[in-house]
């Protein structure tokens, strides 16, 4: 394709080709299966020349390059292509950027990558990302370092986690964004501390940061450990008077809870919400199977008694 296109532009007068920017995101995702760098490099270079500096390429082109680079362990170029990508779109409408720079979603590759060698990774992402901001020009990514926390929540360390969250403001100059806060909330609550991920939520709501759905349903699961069925339905009524509706999957959490614990009115509260949003709750028969299963080693007994 890359001699299709220069024969053109070699061509009098000159034929601008392109490729199809669609298929060369198909072709980074193969490079990132596939772990060839070699493929990886071709199939950028070739969207480069493609777009010919009118325009940056789509977000979802830089999504696929970032979860390549991840896929093969380059940090260093993935976190650089991060820098680019919030070059191009950092200023974007607020609602478009609350899924562009998720570490939840768009940008989870990357957290993955992060968290692979535990606490050797991340703490050698974050003195890479210190460096950077004292560089000439600095670089200094909040999304960046949204992947750190994350990191941290997903190999349990809640401390390096709150770390990482402070020096948002006190090492590096920035604000926490909604993100920052949702990592953090999901630290504690993997640790089952919905006291302290309640607390990160008021701190939020105090400094005028809006919550988005992912927060809500970061709560409710913290609740839901602690078997707190009251206070995740609570934070659901919160989370409609802020003009969200509840996921099927958020309601059939708490409504297995509220079984489990014998709950029938709080469950009563969960099937009164499916009907409002017209959710169809559907039942949990295998589920529920395997949870009443007796796990008895009788038989093992019986079998040393022969």
């Amino acid at each position: 394709m890359a001699r299709w296109i220069a024969r053109g532009e070699n061509a009098r007068p000159p034929v601008l080709l392109s490729v199809d920017e669609g298929l060369l995101v198909s072709t980074l995702g193969t490079a990132g299966r596939a772990y060839s760098t070699k493929l990886l490099d071709a199939s950028w270079a070739l969207l480069k020349r493609s777009l010919r500096q009118k325009k940056a390429p789509e977000p979802v082109s830089y999504l696929a390059k970032i979860s390549a680079l991840a896929s093969l362990g380059d940090l260093q170029m993935a976190f650089r292509t991060l820098h680019e990508f919030e070059t191009a779109y950092g200023k974007s409408a607020e609602e478009d950027e609350e899924d562009l720079f998720s570490p939840f979603t768009s940008l989870y590759p990357l957290v993955v990558a992060c968290s692979k060698n535990g606490f050797v990774t991340l703490d050698s992402v974050y003195y890479q990302l210190e460096n950077l901001s004292q560089a000439d020009p600095p670089y200094k990514s909040v999304a960046a370092l949204n992947c750190i926390i994350l990191g941290c929540a997903n190999t349990w360390d809640v401390d390096r986690a709150y770390q990482t969250f402070e020096a948002i403001g006190a090492s590096f100059g920035l604000t926490p964004d909604i993100h920052s806060y949702n990592a953090l909330i999901y630290a504690f609550g993997k640790l089952s501390k919905a006291t302290e991920a309640s607390r990160v939520f008021e701190h939020l709501i105090s400094k005028g940061v809006k919550p988005s759905r992912t927060t809500y349903s970061l709560l409710v699961d913290a609740h839901l450990t602690q078997r707190d069925t009251k206070a995740a339905l609570s934070i659901i009524d919160q989370m409609v008077n802020e003009g969200y509706e509840p996921s099927k999957e958020m309601l059939k959490k708490v409504r297995r809870r509220c079984r489990r614990e014998m709950d029938y009115v709080n469950d009563d509260q969960v099937e009164s919400l499916a009907k409002k949003f017209k959710i169809r709750m559907g039942t949990e028969v295998r589920r529920e199977l395997l949870f009443n299963l007796n796990y008895s080693t009788g038989y093992v007994a019986q079998g040393l008694d022969v």
